[in-house]
């Protein structure tokens, strides 16, 4: 396979039900509300999933702002999440309660990113990549473990990295960056149909 099958899959879906489940998503996270709760939801989702820090967050958003570590640690394994010691890196993201605020300086996406992944604690490039696109922001790719399986099954990459550096983030999301620009679609829209493709689900 090659990057034209791809495109050419992609642009199956991008039609009927499945397109309108992408504009209605990405309508929502145009208007979302708490920015700083999307902020702890992607802290969550490494290693962890989507779904299980979807439920997480729903049950524990107010307490992300107030509770205690301590508090929050048993908090979360009563959710049955796993990585409980990330009730440490909320805690330590209250500073940035205004996160909203702090990504308007920005006039440039990626600097944005950069800003997040320097400062956030418990975000890299994904994560950072993430939660900018669930609070509207559609110029940067989210490569997940997803993503590469599907990049890897079409022939745009020849292997699945264990781990990615930035530098390396930067020129695969350029390859996906091409992929939308031919589709006529932003990273965040392909985001969503990519995941769609591999997962047959469309969340956020």
């Amino acid at each position: 396979m090659a990057v034209e099958d791809l495109q050419a899959d992609l642009q199956c879906i991008m039609q009927g039900e499945v397109k309108e489940t992408v504009e209605q998503r990405m309508s929502e996270f145009s208007r979302v509300e708490d920015p700083f709760s999307e902020l702890c939801f992607c802290v969550m989702t490494a290693n962890a999933g989507a779904q299980k820090s979807m439920e997480v967050q729903k049950a524990l958003s107010p307490e992300f702002r107030q509770a205690d570590q301590e508090t929050l640690r048993l908090l979360l394994k009563q959710c049955g999440y796993r990585f409980i010691n990330r009730a440490a890196y909320i805690c330590h993201n209250r500073r940035y309660q205004d996160i909203g605020d702090i990504l308007r300086r920005f006039q440039d996406q990626r600097e944005a990113r950069e800003w997040l992944v320097r400062h956030v604690k418990g975000l890299g490039y994904k994560e950072a990549s993430h939660f900018l696109r669930n609070v509207g922001y559609t110029g940067v790719a989210i490569i997940d473990r997803h993503v590469l399986r599907l990049m890897k099954r079409y022939g745009l990459i020849e292997k699945i990295p264990d781990s990615l550096s930035g530098k390396r983030y930067l020129e695969l999301e350029r390859v996906l960056e091409r992929v939308a620009d031919h589709l006529g679609i932003t990273l965040a829209e392909l985001d969503l149909y990519l995941w769609y493709m591999e997962t047959g689900k469309i969340l956020k």
